[in-house]
């Protein structure tokens, strides 16, 4: 599995925010954290998935990434 490179550089606000939102579309805010802490948010990123006009969700990779990081796996 793929580790989330820009996950170690966000504050925990937005730790907090991606593991109680885990499958949500991603807040615009978060979003934005992600792209400042180096995380590429285009559709070629693995973590990237559906892109609606609601929002951007993770990829199912990036769900499973976070789900077992946040319970400490």
């Amino acid at each position: 599995m793929n580790t989330i490179e820009w996950w170690p550089k966000l504050d925990s606000e937005a730790q907090t925010w991606l593991i109680e939102h885990n499958g949500e579309v991603i807040a615009e805010d978060v979003v934005n954290k992600i792209a400042a802490a180096g995380g590429v948010v285009t559709s070629h990123a693995w973590w990237i998935g559906d892109q609606t006009p609601e929002g951007i969700y993770l990829s199912d990779e990036a769900v499973d990434w976070i789900e077992e990081t946040a319970n400490g796996e």
